[in-house]
């Protein structure tokens, strides 16, 4: 099998992926902040997400995959300015943050499912970490590398060596994106809150006292970098391979991760760093919450009769790592692009009946073709090549292969994808549940063999009306479902 190659940021190149532990991978990707829906640009991030993991899986490794879920101490402004997020959704919606926080979680989970992405195996949520991550700072305020402010104890940027090794940017271009926040007690622009307390005279609905945790610190709430943090660490340990999330993380939560996590243990923060790139609307433009221009899979797809596999599909047609734009006529070529590829394997999943009755044509025998195999797998492991992975699909089903041939690589290559071949209107059909059109199709045999064929196509619609497609070959007659 070809070696899988991945693009890492760390590095700014495409490396073999080697895991730390042989046959095992620990992925950690970057989960949602549950004050609102997900936007269809976040959710383009998880897809790509999914594809790597499939991918690992096609690898032949075991992954465990933990997502974390942010529902606390994510401010507006995603470094140390404004209201926190959570307090923020539970004051717009009248309630409380827990419950926005189950509220948001459960309608991620439902997009998820729509978009056929697997779910990690682990969720672990910021609340029920606040020990890990107060240890986490604690080591940290031993080893210097902490200041106190009248708001907050901060990470002193300025003593951690290569603090820009991820971004690859110059420190000075970090600095400047850094001074929008006005913060005189800051040492270095780039600097960070790893606990922020209270405000004065507010009461917060989700507040924590470091002194039960033996810390000598005011009572507040953790900073949104030493959350994820504390909680890959406390669940992949010494299995640290890959980072997922979006490219807005590189140049500050990224960062600022790897900056505590290294100066906290001395050792290598995860090996391998993989983002994706945005979601553009007209004009280029990113899609955000922070811009009020985000369009959720409900209101871009479902509520228009758009399969979110569509969506998905879209996704794989632009390679992870450019920006994929978004428009209406984009959706609609995608969605005659999957009904193109579902209706060529649909036809692929047919019993016949002829005079021995209703027979499983091949739909369990059949082999990978080797070929076609190889080509996929060059290509999925070459950095997760989607769009040319789709290329090879059309190739394989429109190639003159034995149709059982092509079914069985095809679903190989959706155990990748993730295009939801096999289920659905492309779900193989159940010979006892088609006996219920046997009569039809016994009759519709008899009158062909007689050369009536305006009553052999008045039972095909009769047929057509049940839910399948009957046509004529030369076994017999092919159903397959509508």
């Amino acid at each position: 099998m070809n070696k899988l190659h991945l693009h890492n940021t760390l590095t700014g190149r495409k490396e073999e992926f080697k895991p730390i532990k042989k046959g095992q991978v620990g992925l950690y990707t970057c989960g949602p902040t549950v004050y609102n829906y997900a936007h269809i640009g976040n959710l383009r991030t998880y897809v790509f997400e999914d594809i790597l993991k499939r991918t690992l899986v096609y690898n032949g490794y075991k992954v465990k995959h933990v997502m974390n879920i942010t529902d606390v101490g994510h401010l507006v402004g995603d470094r140390d300015m404004g209201e926190d997020k959570l307090e923020k959704g539970a004051e717009r919606e009248g309630k409380s943050a827990r419950d926005i926080a189950e509220f948001y979680l459960k309608a991620f989970k439902d997009d998820l499912n729509k978009l056929n992405i697997i779910e990690p195996d682990t969720w672990i949520k910021a609340t029920k970490t606040i020990k890990e991550q107060i240890e986490l700072i604690k080591k940290l305020e031993n080893k210097g590398f902490t200041y106190e402010t009248s708001d907050g104890i901060y990470y002193d940027t300025s003593k951690f060596k290569d603090y820009n090794k991820l971004s690859h940017l110059k420190l000075e271009d970090l600095k400047e994106g850094a001074r929008v926040e006005k913060n005189e007690e800051k040492r270095n622009p780039t600097d960070f809150a790893l606990w922020k307390f209270s405000p004065q005279g507010v009461k917060r609905q989700q507040e924590w006292n470091p002194k039960e945790y033996g810390a000598d610190w005011k009572i507040g709430f953790p900073g949104w970098h030493i959350e994820c943090s504390a909680m890959s660490m406390a669940e992949l340990g010494d299995q640290l391979d890959i980072h997922c999330g979006g490219i807005d993380h590189i140049n500050v939560h990224h960062t600022n991760e790897i900056a505590q996590s290294e100066a906290a243990t001395g050792k290598k923060f995860f090996n391998f760093w993989l983002h994706g790139a945005f979601l553009n609307i007209a004009g280029g433009k990113k899609m955000a919450k922070s811009e009020a221009n985000f369009l959720t899979l409900a209101n871009a797809l479902v509520k228009k009769g758009i399969d979110p596999l569509v969506f998905r599909f879209a996704c794989l047609q632009t390679h992870y790592r450019k920006p994929m734009e978004y428009s209406e006529e984009a959706m609609k070529n995608a969605e005659k692009g999957l009904k193109n590829l579902l209706e060529k394997f649909r036809r692929l999943i047919p019993v016949l009946f002829n005079k021995q009755g209703l027979v499983r044509n091949w739909v369990d025998s059949g082999f990978i073709d080797d070929n076609f195999n190889y080509k996929f797998t060059e290509a999925i492991n070459d950095d997760l090549d989607t769009p040319r992975t789709l290329m090879i699909v059309n190739e394989l089903l429109s190639s003159n292969l034995e149709k059982s041939t092509i079914f069985q690589t095809m679903s190989k290559f959706n155990d990748v994808l993730g295009l939801g071949l096999g289920t659905g209107m492309t779900a193989e059909i159940d010979l006892d549940e088609i006996k219920k059109i046997e009569p039809l199709l016994e009759k519709r045999l008899e009158v062909r063999e007689n050369k009536d064929f305006k009553e052999s196509d008045r039972l095909r619609d009769e047929i057509e009306k049940l839910g399948y497609i009957v046509e004529d070959t030369k076994d017999g007659q092919r159903i397959s479902k509508k």
